[in-house]
């Protein structure tokens, strides 16, 4: 149960390999495992650690962004954590690093999601009770003006709408 796997080592020069290539040549399946530094002395990954596997499976954006951290060392003025610390861990020390780093975490959030600001989602049945909530407010406005203006046939109508809506709410 408490089994660990072993990593993989450098095909080249037995390291823990971290690069990982296959490659189909006449429909045959061919596996190199590389370490960094075999990757990078066979020109599979370039001096700023973008490998060609990143940019093959399209995150190349992301390993752009996540470089920028490596360009100056900034630390959060709260726990200390840097930009090293982040490149290293992929983590930040705490919420005051959010602002510290807001800079370099924008492109990085922008090349790896729709936008910066987080959106969600809401649930069909809360949008739908929030829309009959919403129209049951417009029509006890209209009820009300119904009243205000002696328009007592209307005002009836609107108030069989509401017992409607409301039931509808409660179910």
């Amino acid at each position: 149960m408490g089994d660990k796997k072993k990593p993989i080592k450098c095909d080249l020069c037995e390291k823990e390999a971290t690069v990982h290539l296959t490659q189909i040549i006449n429909s045959k399946m061919h596996k190199i495992n590389l370490c960094v530094d075999c990757a990078k002395e066979k020109g599979i990954a370039d001096p700023k650690g973008i490998s060609i596997e990143d940019l093959l499976s399209g995150q190349f954006e992301q390993a752009l962004a996540a470089n920028l951290f490596q360009t100056g060392q900034v630390s959060c003025k709260n726990c200390g954590c840097t930009t090293q610390d982040f490149n290293n861990k992929g983590l930040l020390g705490c919420p005051q690093c959010y602002t510290e780093f807001h800079d370099l975490l924008i492109p990085l959030l922008k090349s790896i999601q729709k936008g910066v600001s987080h959106v969600g989602k809401v649930p069909k049945c809360s949008l739908n009770r929030k829309q009959l909530k919403s129209k049951l407010k417009d029509l006890e406005k209209q009820l009300q003006l119904a009243i205000k203006e002696e328009r007592y046939e209307d005002a009836a109508r609107f108030r069989d709408q509401i017992k409607s809506f409301t039931n509808n709410i409660k179910d």
